[in-house]
């Protein structure tokens, strides 16, 4: 008998897992700061009536080469944007705007819920450039990323005609085994909801490029859920690709956001496949 509230658990088998967020809100404080006093961040930008429908969004210098939408995880029960905000350096350095939305949480919304909000998040942050969109989310955000170019998408035709690539870091596509983990009392994931909101039991929109990358040294549920989209996408038709990143876990795989230079970032810029 599979322990599924085990084999999702990131904190309890990643050395030091408790020291990572701290050490993340340091960082994003100290990142929001630096781009605060070069006038390059606009913080708390609202997309809706609900208290934590805002995004922040950091800009380039000079003229933006598009926009990067990212989506932050946290199983849509925890986090906010602000625990984020340092993901963006590697994109701003290469040019590109960085929006980074907050959405309600579980208990408070399910999961369908919060799929529309991130749809509106995108929405309002494409008004704010033109350009091409990309759009990137970890764990929970990988979900909710990949979800934005299924058939049933809430992305208007304008916005998709913008958005080329679409990254699902450690993402979650497959919502079946989470009815069995402990989370799930808050999420109340049930089978009708897992049915619609799984990007794996979906089709992807015609012309749909995702690349899926994951912590060569994560739990192997989130191994398996990385490579199942991509494998499954590509038999309907959709251009993906699928990448373990050696030497990386589920907290620290998206540390490559702060590189310019690093196979993430080209990855989620779409420099490379």
């Amino acid at each position: 008998m599979i322990d599924w509230t085990d084999a999702y658990n990131n904190m309890g088998h990643i050395p030091g897992g408790p020291d990572y967020p701290p050490r993340w809100m340091a960082e994003a404080a100290a990142f929001r700061a630096a781009m605060l006093a070069a006038g390059r961040a606009e913080l708390d930008i609202p997309y809706g009536e609900k208290p934590r429908n805002r995004f922040d969004l950091f800009r380039p210098e000079g003229e933006p080469n598009g926009l990067l939408v990212f989506v932050h995880g946290g199983w849509w029960i925890a986090f906010e944007k602000s625990v984020w905000s340092h993901l963006a350096e590697g994109a701003v350095a290469a040019g590109w705007a960085v929006a980074m939305p907050s959405y309600t949480l579980a208990p408070d919304m399910r999961i369908a819920e919060i799929t529309r909000e991130i749809g509106q998040a995108i929405e309002a942050a494409a008004k704010h450039g033109v350009g091409p969109i990309r759009l990137a989310g970890h764990s929970a955000g990988g979900h909710l990323v990949t979800r934005m170019v299924c058939r049933d998408t809430p992305l208007s035709a304008a916005v998709l005609a913008r958005l080329s690539r679409v990254t699902s870091i450690s993402g979650l596509h497959d919502l079946r085994p989470l009815m069995k983990i402990a989370a799930n009392e808050k999420l109340r994931i049930d089978a009708a909801e897992a049915q619609t909101e799984s990007p794996a039991l979906l089709a992807p929109l015609p012309g749909t490029r995702v690349a899926c990358a994951v912590g060569a040294e994560e739990r192997p549920e989130f191994l398996r859920q990385n490579d199942l989209l991509a494998n499954i996408w590509f038999g309907l038709e959709a251009k993906t690709s699928s990448l373990h990143i050696e030497g990386c876990h589920h907290f620290n795989v998206v540390d490559g956001m702060r590189d310019r230079a690093s196979a993430l970032t080209r990855l989620i810029l779409g420099e490379t496949d």
